[in-house]
């Protein structure tokens, strides 16, 4: 594997990223170039949206190519494109071998929700304390345990307990928080998601974990439920509303996450005609709001 690094400003990255992704880069990240001094910048976004910007004032490009001879010729066919004045090239450089599979495994490690519930990658052992347990190794569908929305509907679950309940878990992802439910006794779960490779993970996933779930797309829920789970974010929350509604049965929970705190009036509101939302949990500035018929 060989990098080739750029030195761009921001008006050349998107040009930049486009005809790295044409010239078969196998990847490409956009970094601050000035990170860690006094001309380091803030960028960021709203969670799950794109960034107000492509990138930094100087940002720095780094494109992974197989092949040394194909990073150099990228570099060389990159100069003579018009977009690319004001840019540079700072080298090509060997990336060195790693364990790939034990570098990843190293950045997860058992997720406490409770202190006898916990997410346990499929490389560790569960610690001692465990009473519960869920196995979970990151994949390309949300829901791992380590993001707080994620920590927060678990943590809701166990504490209340799901025993004998009907649950639907309404964009599931890796079908994390269905499967918390199993673990606490539900007795029939749908979980469902507008991804075919989320419900795929979630049904994998739940093998592994030895729970029985109904995956499938959204159509999938029918009726009403007990519980009704759904960790999005803000804005699909405000759209799903009388659909997630009309799916809790009178005595039934509605719990969701994915809302950041300044947005708690806004999910109160779109929610009003048919539920009234409370705050239930916080956690690194992000709020769990339930409702109950």
């Amino acid at each position: 594997m060989h990098e080739l690094v750029l030195l761009a400003p921001e008006t050349a990255i998107e040009d930049l990223s486009d005809a790295l992704d044409a010239l078969d880069a196998l990847s490409v990240s956009v970094e601050d170039a000035d990170a860690l001094t006094p001309a380091e910048q803030a960028l960021f976004g709203e969670p799950g949206m794109p960034p107000p910007k492509e990138g930094w004032q100087r940002s720095r490009v780094v494109a992974l190519f197989q092949e040394e001879s194909a990073a150099r010729e990228a570099a060389v066919l990159l100069q003579a494109q018009d977009f690319f004045s004001g840019c540079q090239v700072i080298g090509v450089q060997p990336v060195a071998d790693q364990d790939w599979v034990r570098l990843t495994q190293s950045q997860f490690d058992p997720v406490e929700i409770t202190p006898t519930f916990w997410i346990v990658p499929s490389w560790h052992e569960p610690p001692s304390v465990a009473r519960q347990v869920i196995r979970l190794d990151p994949g390309l569908a949300f829901g791992t345990g380590t993001h707080p929305t994620t920590r927060m509907c678990l943590r809701w679950t166990a504490n209340r307990g799901a025993q004998g309940l009907r649950v639907l878990d309404y964009g599931c992802g890796s079908g994390i928080l269905a499967i918390g439910a199993a673990k606490f006794g539900a007795t029939s779960i749908d979980a469902v998601d507008i991804d075919p490779a989320a419900v795929e993970a979630a049904r994998l996933n739940a093998v592994a974990n030895h729970v029985e779930l109904n995956t499938g797309l959204p159509e999938a829920a029918q009726g009403e439920y007990d519980l009704v789970l759904a960790n999005i974010l803000a804005t699909p929350l405000k759209v799903l509303a009388p659909l997630l509604c009309a799916h809790v049965r009178s005595g039934g929970h509605l719990v969701l996450a994915g809302i950041l705190e300044r947005q708690a009036d806004e999910l109160r509101e779109a929610y009003a005609p048919w539920l009234s939302l409370s705050v239930s949990d916080r956690e690194d500035g992000w709020i769990l709001m339930t409702a109950s018929r």
